[in-house]
């Protein structure tokens, strides 16, 4: 009987070892295919700088930061950008505000990692001070497995060092990774999850720097995960549509923003 339990034990161990490198072996394969894909390219990049609403209107300078997403990567026209549709949106204000005068610019740069927040720090801050900075980062970490404590370290310091020069901050916090198409599972699903944990980080480290957080994969994943129209062609970075529902869940906070810059 020991005899027996022994060979079922060796065949079990033998069964999950396999199970295990054949796993591996696919998560392998989907990570090469993934970075093998064909992605969108920035058509904008430091293009994007632009003003909306009436001249005569109270100036809101806004300013965006981070990856792709900061520079609209997947679309072609500014005003399907998140920062465009933010901008317009913020210039023709509310009741209480009335319209505003947007100067929208962009110091973001496709590829971003959180460790790349402070040259862009440094470039945002040049020249006049913008009013509000919105922080898009974390798809980069979270693809590439960076540590979630490292990368929200850096995110930190960056909120902290707009904060201590008279900025106010909204970070868009890393997206649902969960949701792209240019990942098969079940890669998809572990990036989704690593890309909880990046979100969670980041969520802590802006609050403790004195940013607002915005988390797009709560707000927006749902939506992404349904609606496959809300990504660009390459499956992975959005659509207008898909930042036109980004812009909308970072509004709020923005305007609140927008209104504290304004006292």
């Amino acid at each position: 009987m020991s005899g027996l339990a022994g060979r079922i034990g060796k065949a079990t161990a033998t069964t999950l070892l396999t199970g295990a490198v054949g796993s591996v072996a696919l998560l392998a394969g989907e990570a090469i295919a993934a970075k093998a894909r064909r992605y969108a390219k920035p058509t904008m990049g430091l293009a994007l700088r632009t003003s909306m609403g009436p001249s005569s209107a109270p100036t809101l300078r806004l300013v965006l930061l981070g990856d792709s997403a900061a520079i609209g990567v997947g679309v072609e026209w500014l005003a399907e950008t998140v920062g465009g549709q933010l901008a317009r949106m913020l210039a023709e204000g509310t009741p209480d505000t009335g319209e505003r005068h947007v100067l929208l610019s962009s110091v973001g740069v496709s590829g971003s990692r959180s460790s790349d927040l402070a040259t862009q720090v440094a470039r945002a801050l040049l020249g006049d001070r913008p009013d509000v900075a919105v922080i898009l980062i974390g798809a980069n970490d979270a693809t590439g497995l960076r540590s979630p404590e490292e990368s929200a370290e850096h995110l930190g310091a960056a909120v902290r060092r707009l904060r201590e020069a008279g900025v106010e901050v909204v970070v868009g916090t890393c997206p649902d990774l969960g949701a792209v198409r240019s990942i098969a599972p079940p890669l998809r699903q572990v990036v989704g999850l690593y890309g909880r944990r990046v979100a969670k980080a980041q969520a802590r480290a802006v609050t403790e720097a004195g940013g607002v957080v915005v988390d797009l994969a709560e707000e927006t994943g749902a939506v992404f995960r349904a609606d496959a129209g809300t990504l660009c062609y390459d499956g992975f970075h959005p659509s207008a549509d898909g930042y036109r529902v980004w812009a909308h869940a970072l509004y709020p906070a923005v305007e609140e923003a927008a209104m504290a810059a304004a006292v």
